[in-house]
């Protein structure tokens, strides 16, 4: 046998060198004990089982685990195996300690925060494990056996088929099963679209002027320019697109702009679809919270007024974009929002000459999601249950909405909120100048914050607004008190 080797086991990888085996069985698993890599009680595999698997006596491997147990290093106990003793767990070393901030500069930065009010998470306490995991057994016991197989890249079509139904009737998307394509995320579909888009010779795709920089950098690592769209009270401006010049594509959040939270007015999703249909461009939807709207009768309202009488508004259409025109729009949903980032599951539905494409892009990457997981999301779409968690936290999240409302208006008056309308966030207009302050004074409370100035587009035409993105999504309901408290004490006076 060679003097220096290692090998696999079927629980255990251990390296073995030297000559003599035992002495070097002994070795390697006095070393997996001493470093922690064999937690206390962790169960040894049998001798039969060690020895096949490392292709030596069975007596040798008896040997060597009965010398252990009598050094102190393993227990042996019939009926249970041959186990890690816990007294030959590793020493946990003693934590250094804390430094101390230098004078001045309060609380220590290294210090997790207390409460976080950033935007973009749903309360993810609040996710439905007793009802995913119904769906996800379901799913499992009901699935067919090539579901295990590679598959179609486009995604399970059970998940494909209760999509077109659902995002039909919750979102009035036109979508065929053969059109959908399931991918990881927002992120990852808009990564897809992107290396599609530069391959089709797209070489500009329009953004709004507020919008998360990671989306723009992706569209960039894909070689492609992001020219920017004014934006005013109305929202962003589409009647631009025809001035940008050679534009393939337009990257939209139209329901609910994200962060400023209006919704685009009828004769600019008009403009954006006209110009799509006269320069054979593409918009790209990001419908990242279609679900969760909270008036009866939605409203836009301007994105820098706190919408104190929503009945009294201008009622806006807040479907899908993709309606209007499904061969030039690029439907973008997930359920990051609804459900949890965790869960890792988008949603495109794409004009059929662009299906092929993306379905080629994904299986040269790999193929598509996680398939149980696909089929859980299915069955728990079909079954009802997800219509049942959006209505709980719909009712959840407006009335955290309200009460961040009512407190901003009890104890804040001189500031004014936009964008109340639907969504995980509010916006807070500030005092020019005072945005970054009030950034510090939150952290000094315990609280993470969000600012406005990092949506803003570095090309964005017009002076900077000073404000907070404020997401109410992301406490639990027993972190929720503090988080508003903390925040309201952040704020800067009149």
């Amino acid at each position: 046998m060679a003097n220096d080797w290692s090998t696999f086991g079927s629980d255990l990888h251990l390296e073995l060198r030297g000559p003599r085996l035992r002495a070097g069985l002994m070795d390697a698993l006095r070393e997996a004990v001493r470093s922690g890599r064999l937690a206390a009680g962790t169960r040894l595999p049998s001798s039969r089982s060690l020895a096949a698997d490392l292709g030596m006596a069975r007596n040798t491997v008896a040997d060597a685990y009965a010398e252990l147990v009598a050094e102190g290093w393993l227990t042996a106990r019939q009926g249970s195996g041959t186990r890690v003793a816990p007294r030959a767990s590793p020493r946990t070393p003693a934590p250094a300690a804390p430094v101390s901030p230098p004078a001045g500069t309060g609380r220590d930065r290294s210090a997790a925060p207390a409460h976080s009010l950033k935007s973009g998470s749903p309360d993810l306490a609040s996710f439905p494990r007793a009802e995913w995991l119904k769906a996800y057994r379901r799913a499992l016991t009901n699935a067919p056996n090539e579901a295990f197989g590679y598959g179609d890249p486009r995604g399970r079509i059970e998940l494909r088929l209760a999509l077109c139904e659902y995002l039909a009737r919750a979102r009035g998307v036109h979508a065929r099963p053969e059109r959908v394509v399931i991918c990881a995320g927002f992120v990852h579909g808009l990564e897809l679209m992107g290396r599609v888009l530069r391959a089709r010779g797209v070489r500009n795709v329009a953004v709004e002027s507020y919008g998360l920089a990671l989306h723009d950098g992706l569209l960039r690592r894909a070689g492609l320019r992001t020219p920017v769209l004014g934006f005013d009270e109305r929202g962003t401006r589409t009647q631009e697109l025809p001035e940008l010049g050679d534009c393939g594509a337009v990257l939209m959040t139209a329901a609910h702009q994200y962060p400023l939270g209006g919704a685009l007015p009828p004769e600019r999703r008009a403009a954006v679809v006209d110009w799509a249909r006269t320069s054979g461009g593409l918009v790209l939807e990001d419908d990242y919270d279609g679900e969760f709207r909270y008036d009866r009768q939605p409203v836009d309202p301007t994105p820098w007024q706190h919408d104190e009488n929503p009945s009294s508004r201008h009622r806006l259409p807040v479907g899908a974009l993709q309606a209007l025109d499904p061969g030039h729009v690029v439907y973008m949903g997930t359920a990051s929002k609804s459900l949890a980032p965790g869960v890792r599951l988008g949603w495109m539905v794409l004009p059929a000459p662009l299906v092929g494409d993306v379905a080629a892009l994904m299986a040269g990457t790999g193929g598509a999601c996680n398939v149980l997981d696909q089929l859980a999301l299915a069955e728990f779409i079909q079954s009802g249950a997800y219509d049942r968690h959006l209505r709980r936290m719909r009712l959840r999240y407006r009335r955290r909405r309200n009460e961040l409302i009512s407190r901003l208006a009890t104890d804040a008056p001189h500031l004014r909120v936009f964008g109340v309308a639907a969504g995980l966030h509010v916006g807070l207009e500030l005092p020019p100048g005072t945005e970054q302050p009030t950034i510090r004074a939150a952290v000094r409370a315990g609280l993470v914050l969000q600012g406005l100035s990092p949506f803003r587009r570095p090309d964005t035409v017009g002076p900077p607004r000073d404000g907070l993105v404020i997401g109410y999504g992301t406490p639990s309901d027993s972190q929720w008190p503090g988080a508003l408290n903390a925040l309201v004490l952040a704020l800067p006076e009149p």
